[in-house]
């Protein structure tokens, strides 16, 4: 790949300067994914990262590698991932089964990601704020710490950005329109909640074709060339996949990970709407990044049709992302990875593009804007207010939503009431010195961050998984979600076990499974309580083995390996929503 120019950015530098930058980031960004491939996710301050999930979602790539066939059982995530299933088994058919291999895709995504988004960032708002983006991005303590899982949620945001970039270099270049078309297929492929990402590439790219632009803007070729990339990418992902494995695809996408889960009725809106900002660190975390990169948002909705089309479709990011959120889920932390690189590229935009709260190109706003400005500033203002008060309440939500609403509330009539004195201040842009100050404070921050989990890192669970092969021998059949965590270093065959799929219409008839791995503590069952059915459906059961795991912030967790016994006479089994019988 080849590093991207700074189109706006005044002047040409030596190509070998030009280079330096990109190298330095992309170092800084392989260093911090790739140290220490094997140590815990980061527990005792946790970001959401679930390490017993990255067992599951590799599973079928597992089977493939270790058995030559994907499916050994009837856990199957292929059907909702199979582009991060095919990634993770070639690395795992490259060099082996193990989790640093099985982490390897995340890491390399997510550098691959850092360049990508400093480089559309280049193209709309200059290099110095490319590289910003690319730092920012880079040192990002939850960006890296999920790019250094073998979860879905990263390499989903990797795609997405890469979409981003191609579609911002088809402004110049068309063809890579298409790129942008298939990058974004791909990340629905990864994982099935960038759906948000394909409709509001689609739409930016549906207004490009409708209304080109002035004389000489490329955005109409480029417009039909991204569509062209969804329709054909589309068209095989369905006739490859979709249509051959419907019955599969359908439940997976849709009866387990749509029907099953939220609620849609008003309160349980209007909750996820309020818990928006104060449920998770993740906002807090990069708060500063946050609340430039929602001036910048702002700014750029209410004035959206005369935006360049990459900042158009960077507003649609966050805008339908964020809605999506609200419909779907707001109580997983993983859910909001995808808005990390949206809030850098417009925090980048507005400390090194804008340089000003009120962009300079933001003239009177018309009617409709000032209806427009109105929900938009208050949200935001919620947002912003919300994820900080919350540090003040830790795990209460009540509080830190009456509280953030007030805070946001007062702001805002604070601004309405000094607006004739604020106008200039907001809009006076401060220097490129200031920029750079305000960039490396926030990467500082961020090295800090990764400096404190590395001198506290362990290596708990990884231990466990090799102990434990040391404990069964090849081909042991072990039921429990924990035992697909543990399976990544031995080769166990890990039964999983969920609420109503996977393997949940015999759980409590699987004789021929001696083995169950399940948490002690905090609780017995704390990776889910399905797992007590069939401890349950098996009373003699007995420990044989318990050790110590890292999961939450008490750092005591505790695992047991559990040989079940003979089962309770009958064991009756519940119907399942997908019964489908093993091949």
């Amino acid at each position: 790949m080849i590093a991207e120019p700074a189109s706006a950015a005044p002047g040409r530098q030596p190509p070998r300067r030009r280079w330096v930058a990109w190298v330095v980031v992309a170092v800084l960004a392989a260093a911090l994914r790739g140290l220490f491939p094997t140590a815990d996710p980061p527990w005792r301050a946790t970001v959401g990262v679930v390490w017993h999930d990255e067992g599951a979602w590799t599973h079928n790539a597992r089977n493939r590698a270790l058995w030559g066939t994907w499916r050994t059982d009837d856990w199957n995530p292929m059907y909702v991932a199979p582009v991060f299933t095919g990634l993770e088994y070639a690395s795992f058919a490259t060099f082996g089964v193990g989790t640093w291999q099985a982490r390897l895709v995340p890491m390399t995504l997510g550098v691959v990601a850092v360049l990508a988004l400093g480089w559309g960032v280049a193209r709309v708002g200059g290099r110095r704020a490319g590289i910003a983006a690319s730092l920012l991005l880079a040192t990002n303590f939850v960006a890296t710490s999920y790019d250094r899982a073998a979860i879905m949620e990263g390499p989903m945001s990797a795609a997405i950005v890469i979409g981003w970039w191609a579609f911002a270099r088809a402004q110049a270049h068309p063809a890579f329109g298409a790129v942008a078309g298939a990058a974004a297929i791909a990340a629905y492929f990864v994982k099935a909640a960038a759906v948000f990402f394909v409709g509001a590439l689609g739409l930016t790219a549906l207004i490009a074709v409708l209304l080109p632009g002035p004389p000489g803007d490329r955005r109409r070729p480029a417009g039909l060339w991204t569509l062209a990339g969804l329709a054909v990418a589309g068209a095989v992902a369905l006739a490859v996949f979709v249509v051959p494995e419907w019955t599969e695809y359908r439940f997976y996408n849709w009866q387990m990970s749509v029907t099953r889960k939220p609620s849609y009725d008003a309160q349980s809106l209007l909750n996820r709407v309020s818990w928006f900002p104060v449920l998770h660190d993740l906002l807090s975390r990069m708060w500063i990044v946050v609340v430039l990169g929602l001036c910048a948002f702002v700014a750029r909705a209410l004035d959206w049709f005369r935006r360049p089309p990459a900042e158009q479709l960077l507003v649609l990011w966050v805008a339908v992302g964020v809605l999506e959120l609200l419909l779907h889920d707001v109580g997983n932390e993983r859910r909001f990875v995808f808005l990390i690189p949206a809030f850098v590229a417009l925090g980048a935009l507005a400390i090194s593009g804008d340089r000003a709260l009120v962009p300079a190109w933001l003239g009177p706003l018309r009617a409709w804007q000032r209806l427009l400005l109105v929900p938009l500033a208050l949200y935001a203002a919620y947002v912003a207010a919300g994820s900080l008060v919350r540090l003040a309440f830790l795990y209460e939500v009540r509080p830190a939503v009456r509280w953030g609403a007030a805070l946001a509330a007062t702001g805002a009539v604070a601004v309405w009431v000094g607006r004739g004195r604020l106008a200039g201040a907001v809009r006076r842009p401060w220097t490129p010195a200031a920029s750079l100050l305000v960039v490396g404070l926030l990467t500082a921050g961020g090295l800090a961050q990764f400096v404190q989990y590395a001198a506290g890192r362990s290596y708990e669970n990884i231990e466990a998984s090799r102990e434990l092969g040391r404990r069964l021998p090849p081909g042991a059949l072990v039921h429990g979600k924990l035992a697909n965590g543990l399976a990544l270093e031995n080769r166990i065959r890990p039964i999983f076990v969920g609420r109503q799929f996977g393997n949940y219409e015999d759980r409590l008839s699987r004789n021929d499974v001696p083995w169950l791995l399940t948490y002690v503590a905090p609780r017995t069952g704390y990776e889910g309580p399905v797992i007590l059915d069939v401890l349950a459906a098996y009373p003699e059961h007995r420990r044989v083995w318990t050790f110590d795991v890292a999961e939450t912030t008490s750092g005591n967790d505790r695992a047991a390996l559990i040989a079940k016994g003979p089962p309770a006479v009958p064991a009756v089994a519940t119907p399942s929503l997908h019964a489908r019988p093993d091949p």
